[in-house]
């Protein structure tokens, strides 16, 4: 009985230390995820900063941004943020070819609670006005 009582007492603390751990990751917050260029010129490119703060207790460390296309290049904060501060993620998107609606997006992994984020952007390209 006693061996049990105390198996039982073990996986309850393993528990609970587990749960600690998990609530103090990093966190992002974004001020927005979604940001509409709306109708931007062929061949002309065009950037948007996707701000965020880490609301979370341990550093965020952002790993990795990928786009899902080579006409979008993302920037990063590569510095860990603490608590409280902010960094940026400057998404530039260079449009070529036909004008049409795009959407495009940006994957970033990091260490935060939700690993892995998506950001969009989009909007609709037209061709350049010529004189």
């Amino acid at each position: 009985m006693k061996k049990i009582f105390v198996l039982f007492a073990f996986v309850m603390g393993f528990g609970l230390v587990a749960n600690a751990q998990t609530a103090a990751k990093a966190e992002f917050k974004f001020e927005a995820e979604t940001h509409d260029f709306g109708k931007i010129t062929v061949n002309k490119p065009v950037t948007y900063d996707f701000k965020y703060t880490n609301i979370g207790e341990e550093p965020l460390i952002i790993t990795k941004a990928e786009a899902s296309c080579g006409c979008t290049v993302p920037k990063y904060t590569t510095v860990p943020l603490k608590k409280g501060e902010s960094g940026t993620i400057s998404v530039t998107f260079s449009a070529a070819g036909a004008p049409q609606p795009f959407t495009k997006t940006v994957t970033v992994t990091s260490n935060a609670k939700t690993p892995i984020k998506v950001l969009y952007i989009k909007g609709e390209t037209v061709a350049s006005a010529t004189k």
